[in-house]
């Protein structure tokens, strides 16, 4: 949980003062459609903290790549998740991920880390591993969570959802500028296809694919920058604690 000190820093300074009622928002969507840096600016706003279902997905990831687990072999990596403790450690400038007590926030974000992880979301039993580890982490509220089945799986019953999706066109570009690849076609196009195939595997994995729920409040991103992204966002997440305080 996140200290005491910097909750009560944040706490009343936003959209907080509307409700001191601790809520789950859920935060769905494709990759590439901004979900990480909303999710991060929406739980500093509200004094909330970030659950990061990809965070503990790469972290699962890096260690079956650490020893030498295949990546196709959900028993195995479902015994290795069983085997791991990951922690999702909040600070001001966002989340430290400790990964049996070692710091790994960095090494998670290499794209080697987001293919394993992606590879190891698909396999059933190591998803309902996760979603129980989530739960417990949620269960009483204050939390804001992203990912591609928050609301649908995770927190079927959250407060507040939203999906939030851009034309693919859009999130390859996204993507592409990010990872600083826009003078090198090659690594472009590589990038590019990862994320096809992100969307293929997310879309039609057997066990909770990527949808919306069904009262999820859209935003779509394609011509919005964050900035708008996030004043839409924030002024759903005010307009939900204003109606729940009110009731």
């Amino acid at each position: 949980m996140a200290e005491p000190g910097w909750r009560q820093q944040l706490h009343g300074k936003g959209i907080m003062s509307q409700s001191s009622r601790k809520v789950v928002i859920a935060i769905d969507g494709p990759a590439g459609a901004g979900k990480s840096t909303i999710a991060s600016r929406l739980a500093k706003a509200l004094g909330y903290v970030n659950l990061e279902s990809g965070a503990m997905y790469r972290a699962l990831g890096l260690k079956a790549l650490e020893t030498g687990i295949f990546l196709g072999d959900g028993a195995a990596l479902l015994e290795l998740a069983r085997r791991s403790k990951i922690e999702l450690e909040p600070t001001p400038e966002g989340n430290r991920v400790l990964l049996d007590g070692r710091d790994v926030s960095t090494r998670i974000r290499e794209r080697d880390v987001t293919d394993a992880a992606s590879r190891a979301s698909t396999h059933p039993g190591v998803r309902e591993w996760m979603v129980e580890r989530q739960r417990e982490m949620g269960a009483n509220g204050g939390v804001i969570m992203e990912g591609r089945d928050i609301g649908t799986v995770v927190f079927p019953n959250a407060e507040i959802k939203i999906f939030l999706d851009a034309d693919p066109n859009i999130r390859e570009r996204r993507r592409v500028e990010q990872a600083h690849a826009q003078d090198d076609p090659a690594q472009a196009e590589k990038l590019k296809q990862d994320l096809r195939e992100r969307d293929r595997r997310d879309s039609t994995r057997a066990v909770a694919p990527l949808r919306p729920a069904e009262d999820a409040i859209h935003i779509d991103s394609s011509s919005m920058s964050i900035e708008q992204v996030i004043a839409r966002a924030e002024q759903i997440v005010t307009e939900k604690l204003g109606n729940q305080a009110a009731v």
